[in-house]
């Protein structure tokens, strides 16, 4: 098992709302006290929170499946169902979300306390004593609660830090973020990178501010080659990039010069860098003749226009300068740009159609309505409850669904969906009369159905 993942794929369900209780006051003397049913609780939500204390997603790749409470059902003497309780989802601050079907970002979660709600619960089902009205005093049956949202979402996590070590394989980073912080990654004079990014908390006189060490790179790695993109990412809400550079190396064909530009050109062929302050690091100077080659290459670093420290980490030679050098590159740049807040959310709400729904003429006999209202009132219905089933007809007809059929060619017997082709509701339609003009029998029964 990692004991570091920055993608995951989550599988969320809200809870789903409770269903109205149909029930009939009853009282000594008073066989008939009308309707009394409850409405049925709403199913919680599923919530993403950013959070301070979190700093990888781990525990979702070990849970990858997550739900909310379903809303409890109502109950007789107006008692209304208790609403499911919320999930609230800890992810790190810079955690992207995304549709994992369609790879649309839905939200970039940057600001502590920052939330957003991914799945919403069910609303509940109202009971009889909420249905009841002039015409239908005593209603025989409820609506039943709504299914919460559910999805497959990714979480993908971009490392927010003031400074970023990159640098080949092997170049020192983990010796150096270790020495600067009390962060302990592994190290060992591996001929490989490290993978998984490390951060540090660094001090600098009155100055505290975070450095990610990320895993190396090798050329081509913005074509995705090695972790390519797996590393890269990690780079982007850096606001300062530390070059460090091995002046110890023994591979042939490399010098820190051909090391700094071979890193320098994946990081534009990546992009979203630019603008970037750089520094560079020539480490391993404990090493004679490494220190010999980083005194020879400081001039055309220099001429670059960047500052260069030559350390050790080893032996921390050069480190108080070096991290001075950074605290104050990371305090000007903080003084430069505004307080950063939590996303600001926007709501958009979905449009709707002048009649919000849609009536489409499948092939002659086949006709499939389509909008949020009649599938919402499909999901709410007993179909086991003819009473039901008429109130439904009714909301279907006052919508003006009936009118539209007509329009559509459609006549008695044809067969209507409604919602998808797949798992719509599909029945035979009948035009229907009004239930002003219809006779309510019995409780639970409609003189227009059986």
């Amino acid at each position: 098992m990692p004991d570091f993942v920055d993608q995951v794929t989550l599988h969320v369900m809200a809870g789903g709302g409770g269903n109205g209780c149909a029930s009939v006051h009853r009282e000594k003397f008073k066989p008939l006290g009308g309707p009394d049913g409850g409405n049925g609780g709403r199913g919680g939500d599923v919530i993403l929170e950013v959070d301070p204390n979190t700093a990888t997603l781990l525990d979702y790749h070990r849970r990858p499946y997550r739900k909310a409470e379903n809303g409890k059902q109502g109950q007789g003497s107006n008692r209304d169902g208790a609403n499911g309780a919320d999930v609230v989802l800890p992810v790190p601050n810079g955690t992207v979300v995304k549709d994992a079907q369609t790879g649309e970002v839905l939200v970039d979660l940057v600001g502590v306390g920052t939330r957003y709600v991914i799945a919403k619960g069910g609303h509940g089902g109202l009971g009889n004593a909420a249905l009841a009205s002039a015409k239908r005093k005593a209603p025989g049956f409820a609506l039943l609660g709504e299914p919460g949202d559910g999805l497959d979402i990714v979480l993908e996590l971009k490392s927010v830090a003031d400074v970023a070590l990159v640098g080949f394989p092997s170049a020192g980073k983990s010796s150096l973020i270790a020495a600067l912080s009390a962060a302990r990654p592994k190290i060992a004079d591996y001929p490989f990178t490290t993978l998984i990014p490390n951060l540090g908390v660094v001090t600098a006189g009155d100055t505290v501010f975070t450095v990610a060490d990320v895993p190396g790179l090798i050329p081509g790695a913005s074509q995705g080659k090695g972790l390519g993109h797996e590393f890269l990412r990690h780079v982007e809400r850096c606001d300062m990039l530390v070059h460090v550079i091995d002046c110890a190396t023994m591979e042939p064909g490399r010098d820190p010069v051909t090391d700094y530009e071979a890193i320098e050109t994946e990081l534009q062929a990546y992009g979203k860098l630019e603008g970037r302050p750089r520094m560079v690091v020539l480490n391993k100077a404990d090493v004679p003749d490494a220190q010999e080659l980083a005194e020879l290459v400081r001039p055309e670093f220099e001429e670059r226009g960047l500052r260069v420290f030559t350390i050790s980490a080893a032996t921390h030679a050069g480190l108080r300068e070096l991290t001075y050098a950074m605290g104050e590159w990371v305090a000007a740049a903080r003084a430069a740009k505004p307080v950063e807040e939590p996303t600001r959310l926007v709501i958009r709400p979905r449009q709707l159609g002048e009649t919000g729904f849609t009536v489409r003429k499948v092939n002659d006999n086949l006709f499939q309505v389509t909008g949020e209202k009649p599938q919402r009132w499909i999901r709410q219905t007993d179909f086991t409850n003819d009473e039901a089933v008429g109130y439904l007809a009714d909301r279907l007809e006052r919508l003006g669904i009936e009118e539209e059929l007509v329009k559509a060619g459609a006549t008695a017997g044809a067969e209507v969906v409604i919602g998808s082709m797949e798992d719509g509701y599909i029945f035979d339609w009948q035009p229907t009369l009004s239930a002003e003009s219809v006779h309510q029998g019995p409780r639970g029964t409609d003189s227009r159905l059986g």
